[in-house]
């Protein structure tokens, strides 16, 4: 299969879809490329979040195999090697819709919709669930350098931080109207607000809403790609490269082929872009060259 490219360029974003070309005004004076590697086999059910494990140089995917919002018990976590082999598609079962993924040591965390599920990775079995009252939607997970973890509701339009298997409400605004992807990095913490498409500098200490960005309608996983550089998935099929001064640009957009991008990973070491890709059943592999 002949690979595809996408291409920021110095003042225009090229768009490479097969023999398509696509360009879209843009002021950002650096090459970016995002180029397929590879994609796994349609046997992930409902694919909602990637998490890679450095220690175990695996992959982990968030299966929720039905409703989004449904107690159904079809839930699942599943492994893919960094090649796009399936492993296991349903490596530990018995969740209802998983979400988020964070990673403590070799403690999985788990956003399950009203609770946050603990797997042990070494014995790949549940450990421990967290329920987490008044959750309604909880959504997005991500882990901070003192291995606290936050968790998005984003139907409760609320962040709640686990320390130590403690639940408190960490963030809750009149600003938020559906927040989703949560990003810890540098001692900062990042948020998107799906419905607005806001991306958001949330202050540890006040928790004051700080605009980094818009026009992220969608807005649904973030990952930094260093230099104060992020890429953000909009849900519905498009990954967008967010630079350090808040100019936003469409990178990729999968839309008509109703191909999802919902929470994203990114491996550094490698430039890899993981991107989860829900009804499409796939997790689909770029490569970052900036």
């Amino acid at each position: 299969m002949k690979a595809k490219k996408y291409v920021i360029n110095a003042l225009c974003m090229s768009l490479f879809i097969g023999s398509t070309q696509l360009f879209i005004n843009s002021g950002y004076a650096q090459q970016v490329m995002l180029t397929k590697q590879w994609e796994t086999e349609a046997s992930l059910p409902t694919p909602e979040s990637v998490l890679y494990d450095k220690a175990n140089n695996i992959l982990y995917v968030s299966n929720i195999n039905g409703q989004a919002g449904d107690k159904d018990g079809n839930g699942s976590i599943g492994k893919v090697s960094l090649t796009g082999k399936v492993e296991n598609a349903e490596w530990v079962k018995g969740l209802d819709a998983p979400k988020g993924l964070g990673l403590v040591k070799n403690l999985l965390y788990v956003a399950d919709l009203t609770k946050v599920v603990v797997i042990d990775t070494k014995a790949g079995k549940i450990v421990k669930t967290i329920e987490v009252p008044g959750a309604i939607f909880l959504n997005d997970i991500t882990v901070d350098g003192n291995e606290n973890v936050y968790v998005s509701d984003s139907t409760g339009k609320k962040v709640f931080r686990i320390s130590n298997n403690v639940v408190s409400l960490w963030l809750e605004s009149d600003l938020l109207q559906r927040p989703n992807g949560l990003l810890a990095y540098q001692n900062k913490m990042y948020l998107v607000d799906m419905p607005t498409g806001i991306f958001y500098l949330v202050d540890n200490t006040t928790k004051a809403l700080t605009k980094v960005a818009e026009g992220l309608p969608g807005g649904d996983g973030i990952v930094s790609v260093g230099s104060g550089d992020f890429l953000i998935s909009n849900w519905n099929g498009e990954i967008s490269y967010v630079t350090a001064k808040g100019q936003v640009t469409k990178l990729i957009d999968t839309k008509e082929a109703k191909v999802n991008a919902a929470d994203i990973e990114y491996i550094p070491a490698k430039k890899l872009l993981l991107v989860p890709t829900f009804f499409h059943n796939r997790v689909v592999a770029y490569q970052l060259k900036k």
